[in-house]
């Protein structure tokens, strides 16, 4: 006879370990290959884990391949956004969505590759609450891998300079967290394009979780287009640097007055 405590233990039993989050937009040409080395790597680790699949409106095939990678896999699920929303906001969703003890999402085109992962979860395992990539630029001497490498540490100076935080490498697209203490701060987040990396890590360092930084090497693919256009993109993070701290500013300025009602209630 079985009781409800211990439908209980069944129920909890069967939560993965791991939840990985994979935000897809036009990933045709290296999904299946990522997704195979991926879960090469996950298997060496001996974690219990699920495959969260987002596809942010691709218009090419990424959708189909998705469907054919889930299709018969109990620890693998698929959304599908009728309309773009942006990688930030993808990534929020599937960490509401997870199940897992640890939760986290990698960029998909491995430029960062899979196997820096048991680094990450080790770091995570030994107490820290979260753990990301700190990438080190394999540039080759080609002038544009220079120059995002330069623009990359520029970055990561305002960014320090300018929130106080001590990363870095705030932006990059391979984060894993506690799942308990990271959602809250993932519900607080505002940007769904690029920026989302660094609003998480500011947000979790002033909401005191304690999330360390592994060295891993980053190396830039040559057989594909990528969907990051540098000057594009650097206006719009400081776009969203400037809206960050002004809606940073009137939430402090709210608690300030909410204290002072308080004191005078």
């Amino acid at each position: 006879m079985t009781n409800a405590s211990d439908k209980v233990e069944t129920s909890a039993q069967i939560e993965p370990e791991l939840s990985i989050v994979i935000a897809c937009y036009m990933e045709e040409r290296h999904l299946e290959d990522s997704i195979a080395q991926l879960t090469a790597t996950l298997e060496e680790t001996g974690k219990s884990y699920e495959l969260i699949f987002i596809d942010d409106k691709s218009t090419d095939k990424t959708a189909d391949i998705i469907k054919r990678l889930v299709d018969g896999h109990s620890h693998r699920r698929a959304i599908y956004h009728e309309k773009n929303v942006g990688r930030g906001g993808t990534v929020t969703e599937g960490f509401l969505l997870a199940k897992g003890r640890i939760v986290g999402f990698l960029d998909i085109d491995l430029e960062v590759h899979c196997r820096f992962l048991p680094s990450v979860l080790e770091a995570i395992e030994a107490g820290a609450d979260g753990a990301t990539a700190f990438r080190h630029y394999s540039t080759s001497g080609r002038p544009i891998a220079l120059i995002r490498s330069a623009i990359s540490s520029g970055y990561r100076w305002l960014s320090r300079r300018i929130f106080d935080t001590p990363f870095n490498d705030p932006e990059t697209g391979f984060k894993f967290f506690v799942r308990e203490k990271i959602i809250d701060v993932a519900k607080r987040t505002e940007d769904v394009g690029w920026f989302w990396d660094s609003e998480i890590m500011i947000l979790s360092h002033q909401a005191g979780l304690r999330v360390v930084e592994v060295p891993c090497r980053f190396e830039r693919r040559t057989d594909e287009e990528s969907t990051v256009h540098i000057f594009r993109d650097v206006c719009a993070h400081l776009v969203a640097i400037w809206k960050f701290r002004k809606r940073q500013k009137a939430e402090r300025k709210a608690q300030r007055l909410n204290l002072t009602d308080k004191k005078t209630g």
